[in-house]
C-alpha cells in the first residue's frame, strides 16, 4: 500500500463526512430556515382565511338575527349571542318537525334547515383553520425533530474524532507523531542523563540533583507513554525494568546510555516509523 492509497482513503472518508453533514445536519437546518421564512411571507394568506370564516360567521349572525326577529316579532339588537338566537333555531326547529311536509312547503323548516347547514359550514371551516395552523406548526417541529439526531451524532462524532486525533498525536498514541513523540522523550533522557553526569564531574552538587530530578520526569513520562504499547507487544517487562534501571542514581552513566542506546533499537513502540513506500 502506498502513500497514494493512504491518500485516497483520506479523501473518500472526508468525502463522506461532508456528504453526511451536508445531508443530515446542513440540509434540514436549512428546510427549517426556509419553512420559517415562508410562514412569515405567507401570514397574509392566513389572514385572508380567518376573513373567510369571519365572513361564514357574519353570514350566520344575519341568518339567525333575521330569524329569530320574524319568528318572535320583535326587534334583537345586532349584538344578540348566536348561541341564545340558536336555542330560538331549534325550538322552532323541533315544532316545525312535528308536520315536516306541510311546514317545509309552508312553514319555516326550509330556513331552519338553511341555517343549521350555514352553522355546519362555519364550524367546518373552524375546524380546517385550526388544522392549518396545527400542520404549519408541526412543519416546522418536524423538521427540527428531524435534524436534531443527526445533529447530535454529528457532534459526537466530530467530538470522537477530535478526541482520536488528539490522542493519536500525544506520545500514548498510535501514530506516526505520537512514535516521534516517545523517541524525543527517549532523547531527553540520554540528554539529561548526560548533562546529570557532567554536573557531577564538576562538583555541581546542586545542579546534578536538580539535573537528576529532570531525568526521573522525563522517565515518568517515558514509563507513561509506553506502557499501553508495550504490554500489547509483550515488551513490558522487559521495558519496565530498563527504565527503572534508568531511574537508579547507584548504576554508571556509561551503562545508563548503553541502556537508551538498546531501548531505541529492540522495543517496538520506540522503532521509527516505518517511511511509506
Amino acid at each position: 500500500m502506498g502513500s497514494s492509497d493512504i491518500d485516497n482513503w483520506i479523501q473518500e472518508a472526508r468525502d463522506s463526512i461532508v456528504n453526511f453533514f451536508c445531508d443530515h445536519v446542513e440540509q434540514p437546518l436549512l428546510s427549517i430556515r426556509d419553512e420559517l421564512f415562508e410562514t412569515f411571507r405567507k401570514r397574509h394568506k392566513g389572514v385572508m382565511e380567518v376573513e373567510e370564516v369571519q365572513l361564514t360567521a357574519n353570514s350566520l349572525h344575519r341568518m339567525l338575527l333575521t330569524f329569530t326577529e320574524q319568528t318572535k316579532g320583535q326587534k334583537f339588537p345586532e349584538n344578540a349571542s348566536d348561541q341564545e338566537m340558536l336555542e330560538i333555531v331549534m325550538s322552532r326547529y323541533e315544532k316545525e318537525l312535528m308536520h315536516p311536509i306541510q311546514n317545509l312547503v309552508s312553514g319555516e323548516l326550509a330556513r331552519a334547515l338553511l341555517i343549521q347547514v350555514q352553522k355546519l359550514k362555519l364550524d367546518i371551516e373552524t375546524a380546517m383553520l385550526e388544522l392549518d395552523q396545527i400542520l404549519k406548526a408541526n412543519e416546522i417541529n418536524f423538521a427540527i425533530l428531524a435534524a436534531l439526531p443527526a445533529f447530535f451524532i454529528s457532534l459526537i462524532l466530530l467530538m470522537l474524532v477530535r478526541a482520536w486525533l488528539k490522542n493519536d498525536t500525544r506520545a500514548e498514541g498510535r501514530g506516526r507523531i505520537a512514535r516521534r513523540q516517545r523517541r524525543v522523550l527517549l532523547a531527553e533522557v540520554e540528554r539529561r542523563i548526560t548533562q546529570y553526569q557532567i554536573y557531577v564531574e564538576q562538583g555541581l552538587e546542586k545542579e546534578s540533583q536538580c539535573m537528576f530530578g529532570l531525568v526521573l520526569y522525563s522517565l515518568d513520562c517515558l514509563f507513561r507513554a509506553v506502557g499501553r504499547h508495550a504490554k500489547a507487544t509483550g515488551e513490558w517487562k522487559c521495558l519496565r525494568q530498563d527504565i527503572l534501571d534508568l531511574a537508579k542514581p547507584s548504576i554508571q552513566t556509561t551503562y545508563k546510555l548503553t541502556v537508551t542506546s538498546r531501548m531505541e533499537r529492540i522495543y517496538e513502540c520506540l522503532l521509527p516509523s516505518l517511511k511509506p513506500q
